[in-house]
């Protein structure tokens, strides 16, 4: 004689789906924990850019925007094409890219670097006055007043900073503001790194 099978009742289905929201939460809280205890650095965020070619790049100019006396042009993908280049995405309200621009400033005095700017959703003229306050450390800058070429260059939020090779290929990608550690513990190998590749 077989046995039929016994159907849990009302009741224990109901505390299975009570239980449920439980135990999804606790899922969740033991990978965000895994993932705070990793040692990993959480302000990294991987680019699916790296290693491919830099997206086009034809922006307007900062209209009114000077380098040593000279108008900057706008950027374009000539502006970097053969040049080992930092492409620096910034905007006069971002605080952390006030905090940043000392940095930029000295790496654009490093003659083996190319730097450029996107001026990401700003003011013509504040974008002016951040610069003329603080120094203008671009070749070249292009301004990007809803965002597209930010979208395509697959920004989080600013500052970020990409390291493009003399072939256009995305070699580094930094989230957050550059300083001293992360210019001398991360950007600078990536520099030397790509300059011993060009040899």
């Amino acid at each position: 004689m077989t046995e039929t099978p016994v159907q849990p009742s009302g009741k224990s289905r109901r505390a299975l789906v009570a239980f449920l929201p439980l135990l999804l939460f606790v899922a969740l809280a033991g990978v965000f924990l895994m993932q705070l205890t990793s040692g990993r650095n959480t302000s990294i965020i991987p680019s699916a850019l790296i290693g491919k070619p830099a997206p086009m790049l034809s922006l307007p100019p900062l209209e009114g925007a000077v380098k040593n006396g000279n108008a900057v042009p706008a950027l374009t993908s000539e502006a970097v094409r053969g040049k080992l280049t930092l492409v620096n995405v910034w905007a006069s309200w971002c605080v952390p890219c006030r905090q940043e621009h000392p940095v930029i400033l000295g790496l654009a005095t490093d003659d083996r670097l190319n730097v450029v700017g996107i001026n990401y959703k700003d003011k013509n003229d504040a974008a002016l006055a951040f610069l003329g306050e603080l120094g203008n450390p671009f070749s070249a800058i292009g301004v990007d007043p809803k965002g597209a070429a930010a979208i395509d260059w697959g920004v989080y939020g600013i500052p970020e900073s990409f390291l493009v090779g003399a072939d256009g290929t995305i070699l580094y990608k930094h989230v957050g503001p550059f300083d001293e550690a992360s210019v001398r513990g991360e950007l600078l190998p990536a520099i030397e790194n790509a300059l011993s590749q060009k040899k």
